[in-house]
């Protein structure tokens, strides 16, 4: 396999390395600050406005017909200056003797005939191809240009010691345009020390051109626009028999090449036995008939054909008269893409290919089935092509034992036959089966000593958890997919490099970086991250790795989830600990709880908070009874707004505490002391206190229970207020009464007690003043005497 790339590298060495000198010149002008674009807009001349600095003047493709000194002398700082396609058709070169930086010049395809020489000695590129010299333009002074890479000329004739001048410079490139060369005699061209030779004739004209041309040390040599048919072929091959003689010429391109099958299966029998090792043709089209031609294999230098991009105009042939002379030949590479080949015939005897490249052709399954003799082929290259069937596929790369490269990308692959048994060559490790139509049956269907597999833009939605036989998996690319998580390693124990980019994995697992221990490549941005709980470890491990392991990091990575995350980056994506761990959240919940629970003992055990909380209680329905007294109720006349009951262990209490502060609010108060009226026996006068008062207060103690008066006053109250409801009625608890002390006639008197209907009188002082209120708020009414009838009225 690494025989196979330094051949590759080694093919296209020669071929690019014009595309190296001027990639280089145009990677500086890109990159240059003063870098100048006025293409295309109609110039009849250069605009004397531009600035000093330029460096790079791109004024191509114009209508420029005539340059002076004066129109680039101010541009002393200019390195690249390209006038392709305009108009001019006389050029001194003294007009650059101000422009000693100059090192790019391309004035190709204008209409040049004669130019005037100047010492010019820094010129590294000079094209002044595609124009319409007589002669080729060759100065002198242009043995001088010593740093001199690429030089492009045109000719209408050619001498033998044109180009004696510059015999003496190395040239990477030398160009001839030789489209409008018109000598049909034969004559003689010298061409020493050149790299790459590129001649380009007449693209409409049948290869008349009979040039002897000799070169020393040729490596590169490329023909554009070649012409033949069957009587005409020969002139090219003799064309071509001094070039080709030279042992140094190792690569030979052949681009836009029309010919007959016949010619072009002559052609390459004349090459065969010549030293060229890398042959190239590009833009071929093949035109008349195909018929049987006899080729012989004989031993061959050649190591790689490529034959890209064929028009075929021959719409009848013999399948094996075109195939057959690819399939016998005894090179080691092959490349045949962009055509319409819809087939490929076995070798017959074991065959010298390692390389085979059948991009963009019409291939089928068909393809190499049950082909014993591709024991040597390393790399298969099915690209593009029509493919359908894997297990097809595997079937066909089981008679190659040498087998480690196979590509199958963009075809229509299939893989829904999970249950069979796939037949695979052991030796493939490169597997590309990108751009297919495979599902998740694909892992059931897959070499087993896979080192390095390409799955992108399928239809994959997992990865079963089963596969077994990927032990030796390193890299794996499941891009455009629609998987919905990242693959662990249990799985694929060797992996290194994931490429899981653009799929649906929301909420990857925080457990990937742990059993991939061997990863050292993962890109799975794009991705629609959900960003929640979930993803709170993965973020964490992507971010205790190295940059350079988690590719496209941050850029790549943004939450798509929920709308309020949305488009942030995943770095900047936090949740806290406490919010998205239940456990956590339990335990502190609890001990918040827990806190408040102590907290509230607290304040129930040194605070007395019950206390308050039951008199605020009592205000409250206290008051709000207040305002819903009944109408009746009202309307009763009343001339205390309260009697007051007690025993008379009890006065001092009564008198000094509870009566002067409701009588400080304009409560009027019955004591039997000063309001029994005398003459009238104590029971009457008690039921008349009672019925002529808003409220009875009863001032409750031990000594209340054990008072015969207090029993008068409580039975009545008992007999004529109760049943009528306890609105009116206050009970105060002055001291504790043991349940014993209560006879048991006063049953209502415990029931009430028993459901704490009664304010009891605090023992601290602070208390006091929230306990009045209690009671001041039981009178919301105001007496009004009447002195006719000497009674209150509300």
């Amino acid at each position: 396999m690494g025989q196979d790339k330094e051949l590759i590298v080694r093919s296209f060495h020669f071929v690019c390395i014009m595309t190296v000198i001027i990639g280089t010149i145009s990677h500086f002008s890109d990159e240059s600050e003063f870098a100048i674009t006025m293409s295309k807009i109609g110039l009849t001349h250069i605009p004397k406005d531009l600035p000093p600095k330029t460096k790079v003047l791109d004024i191509s493709q114009n209508n420029i017909s005539e340059l002076q000194i004066s129109d680039i002398s101010f541009l002393s700082g200019l390195k690249v200056l390209r006038l392709s396609y305009n108009r001019i058709q006389w050029l001194d070169f003294s007009i650059f003797k101000f422009n000693q930086d100059l090192e790019y010049l391309d004035l190709s395809h204008n209409q040049l005939r004669k130019i005037s020489c100047h010492p010019i000695v820094s010129f590294k590129h000079l094209d002044l191809s595609f124009n319409d010299f007589d002669a080729l333009p060759i100065c002198k002074e242009f043995g001088n240009l010593t740093q001199l890479n690429f030089l492009g000329l045109s000719a209408m004739k050619l001498q033998q010691f044109d180009l004696l001048p510059i015999a003496h410079l190395h040239l990477s490139y030398l160009l001839l345009d030789l489209g409008n060369y018109h000598v049909k005699e034969s004559e003689s061209l010298q061409i020493l020390n050149i790299k790459t030779l590129h001649l380009v004739f007449h693209s409409n004209s049948l290869f008349s051109v009979q040039v002897n041309i000799s070169v020393n040390t040729l490596g590169c040599l490329k023909l554009t626009n070649i012409k033949l048919d069957d009587e005409n072929c020969e002139v090219l091959i003799k064309f071509l028999s001094e070039l080709t003689r030279v042992s140094t010429l190792l690569n030979f391109t052949l681009n836009h090449m029309e010919t007959t099958w016949k010619c072009l299966v002559r052609v390459l029998q004349f090459l065969w036995p010549r030293p060229v090792e890398y042959l190239t043709i590009y833009n071929l089209t093949i035109v008349e008939s195909i018929d049987e031609e006899d080729f012989t294999y004989s031993k061959t230098a050649l190591k790689a054909l490529t034959i890209e991009h064929v028009t075929n105009k021959v719409f009848l042939f013999p399948q094996t008269a075109l195939y057959t002379v690819f399939s016998e030949m005894n090179i080691m590479m092959l490349t045949i893409s962009d055509t319409p080949f819809i087939h490929m015939l076995c070798p017959q005897a074991p065959s010298t290919f390692k390389f085979l490249n059948f991009t963009q052709n019409v291939f089928t399954d068909s393809v190499f089935q049950n082909c014993f003799t591709l024991v040597r082929l390393e790399t298969l290259i099915l690209q593009k092509n029509g493919l359908k069937d894997l297990f097809s596929v595997g079937q066909m790369t089981k008679n190659m034992p040498s087998l480690q490269i196979l590509d199958v990308s963009f075809n229509s692959l299939e893989s829904d036959r999970c249950e069979e048994n796939c037949t695979w060559v052991e030796s493939i490790v490169m597997l590309n089966l990108s751009s297919n139509k495979l599902t998740d049956c694909v892992f059931r269907c897959l070499p087993p000593r896979l080192e390095v597999l390409d799955l992108h833009s399928n239809r994959i939605e997992s990865i079963p958890k089963d596969v077994t036989h990927l032990e030796a998996l390193q890299e794996l690319n499941v891009a455009f997919n629609s998987l919905i998580d990242l693959p662990g390693c249990d799985t694929f124990s060797s992996l290194s490099v994931l490429v899981i980019d653009h799929n649906s994995i929301s909420q990857p697992s925080d457990e990937f970086f742990q059993s991939c221990q061997k990863i050292r490549s993962i890109k799975a941005g794009n991705n629609p991250f959900q960003c929640m709980c979930e993803l709170r470890e993965f973020v964490k491990n992507v971010g205790q790795v190295s940059s350079e392991v988690v590719e496209a990091w941050p850029d790549s990575y943004k939450c798509d989830y929920p709308e309020s995350y949305k488009g942030i980056p995943l770095k900047d994506f936090h949740m806290s600990e406490l919010s998205c761990n239940t456990a956590l959240l339990m335990v502190t919940t609890g001990a918040i709880m827990l806190v408040v629970a102590v907290t509230v003992t607290f304040l129930c055990i040194y605070l007395d908070l019950p206390w308050y909380l039951r008199m605020v209680f009592q205000w409250t329905r206290t008051r709000y009874r207040a305002r819903n007294v009944p109408l009746e109720e009202l309307q009763r006349a009343l001339e205390f707004h309260a009697f007051i009951s007690y025993s008379e262990h009890d006065a001092a209490w009564v008198k000094n505490e509870l009566v002067p502060c409701l009588e400080r609010e304009d409560i009027r108060i019955c004591l039997h002391e000063r309001n029994f009226v005398p003459g009238k026996s104590i029971v009457e006068n008690i039921i008349n206190c009672i019925e002529k008062s808003y409220k009875s207060i009863f001032v409750l103690s031990p000594h209340f229970v054990q008072s015969e008066w207090c029993h008068y006053e409580l039975y009545f109250a008992h007999h004529n207020l109760f049943h009528k409801g306890s609105n009116n009625l206050i009970l105060i608890l002055l001291e504790p009464i043991p349940q014993n002390m209560i006879p048991s006639k006063y049953h209502k008197l415990k029931s009430l007690m028993m459901q704490r209907t009664y304010l009891e009188w605090p023992k601290e002082k602070s208390k006091h003043g929230l306990f009045l209120a209690n009671i001041r708020a039981a009178f919301n009414v105001k007496l009004i005497l009447d002195t006719e009838n000497d009674h209150v009225k509300i």
